[in-house]
């Protein structure tokens, strides 16, 4: 394997596509799938205006309700899923054009929590339509707890990756040497604990993502109750001692569940595409101020702000529910 194909590109780089999953099971949403198919209906038609999207679809009864919903605006691609978390389910795609390969890493349902049918062959699924080539691993590794700035570095999270839940009888350098083995990174950032009551054990991309070579994006504490204060704070020192450039933008602050338990809401979920960076929005003034700074940041992309709270509903947000293919 030549260290193209296994070069993991930012994902800024180019997109030939954009996977975006549709809910199916009615359990996962507390029995109710309007909502959620409604935002990520919202989210799709937005994303094809700018990459051709496919719909990941794991029963007759979800393509047919995508086909009705979007009308067009996405390729329904009808494959086993368990639910809608493509970054996680989904294969890692590394190299660009005919280097191309998609890293099929092993799935557990985020440490046994959540073991749907159909989520362990996912990414052979996604692989085979693209017509990409599949390398089989068998690190537990979620794609929702990793990002990369396409040179070299990545970040992660010592509460996920380092997990007794994921690969326990692997230790930090082991876990290590596979990723750099399996994505061609070379440099590991690590932090601590992710967001409060994140049920997939701190993933990354909740907290802190790299928008260019070096320079990551975190939040910061918004309102005197937000419940993350302490982590935000804890993030972005992380990331200065690392020795990264480091911008800021407003968290969601407290965002409540009907049973009014926090919920971790966050604006770093966001979905960078050709041309364009979806965001997910929660709260009007703490988002508005998030999404005009992310337009200062992102020169050159449209940032558009959507709705995304039935979809946190079930556990994630918009980069949780897709997965790119690198052109």
């Amino acid at each position: 394997m030549t260290e193209e194909t296994t070069h993991l590109l930012p994902e800024w780089a180019p997109h030939a596509a954009l996977w975006v999953g549709w809910p199916r099971l009615a359990q996962e949403w507390g029995g109710n799938l309007t909502g959620p198919r409604a935002e990520i209906a919202s989210f799709i038609k937005a994303a094809s205006e700018y990459v051709p999207v496919r719909v990941a679809a794991g029963s007759d009864e979800a393509a047919a309700s995508a086909a009705d919903t979007l009308q067009g605006a996405g390729e329904i691609v009808r494959i086993p899923t368990g639910d809608i978390w493509l970054r996680d389910t989904g294969p890692i795609v590394t190299g660009s054009g005919a280097g191309r390969t998609a890293q099929a890493f092993r799935f557990n349902g985020w440490g046994g929590k959540y073991l749907m049918p159909g989520d362990t062959e996912t990414a052979g699924a996604v692989a085979a339509h693209e017509g990409l080539p599949a390398i089989k691993h068998d690190l537990v590794l979620e794609g929702g707890g990793i990002d990369a700035d396409g040179a070299g570095r990545l970040l992660t999270t010592r509460q996920c990756l380092l997990n007794p839940n994921r690969n326990p009888d692997l230790d930090q350098d082991a876990i290590e040497a596979a990723i750099r083995s399996a994505l061609g990174v070379s440099d590991f950032i690590w932090l601590g604990d992710g967001l409060l009551n994140d049920h997939t054990d701190g993933h990354v991309d909740n907290i802190a993502r790299f928008i260019a070579p070096g320079h990551a994006l975190c939040q910061h504490t918004s309102g005197d109750d937000d419940p993350n204060a302490e982590v935000l704070t804890e993030i972005e020192t992380s990331l200065r001692r690392a020795g990264l450039a480091v911008s800021t933008i407003p968290s969601p602050g407290l965002i409540r569940d009907e049973d009014g338990n926090p919920v971790p809401a966050s604006h770093m979920n966001f979905t960078i595409t050709n041309g364009a960076v979806l965001v997910p929005v929660y709260e009007d003034h703490y988002s508005l101020v998030a999404l005009a700074e992310l337009q200062a940041l992102f020169e050159g992309r449209k940032v558009i702000g959507l709705p995304a709270r039935h979809i946190l509903n079930g556990g994630g947000s918009f980069h949780c529910m897709t997965r790119e293919i690198p052109a």
